[in-house]
């Protein structure tokens, strides 16, 4: 598996799914309280941004436009992103 098969399994598998579960809860929670703070507000658009960055990387990788070196980096970064939730 290549370097960017592997950031591309990443995304799509574990990362991408994780915000949607993160939006998910913080629309839960607005629908149940009836609103939404300026911070929560904030923090959907935060996620929000990010989802499109991922998939945007995900576009890069399809058409070959990210380096090998880009994609360790990504994976690097995730993974020491995730280490640091448990």
């Amino acid at each position: 598996m290549t370097v960017q098969e592997e950031l591309k399994q990443l995304l799509e598998k574990q990362v991408i799914p994780d915000v949607e579960d993160a939006l998910d809860d913080i629309f839960e929670q607005i629908s149940e309280l009836k609103n939404a703070d300026d911070a929560t507000k904030e923090e959907v658009e935060e996620l929000q941004e990010f989802k499109a960055d991922l998939k945007d990387i995900i576009k890069d990788i399809e058409s070959g436009d990210i380096s090998d070196e880009e994609c360790q980096e990504i994976i690097d970064d995730i993974k020491q992103a995730m280490q640091g939730n448990e």
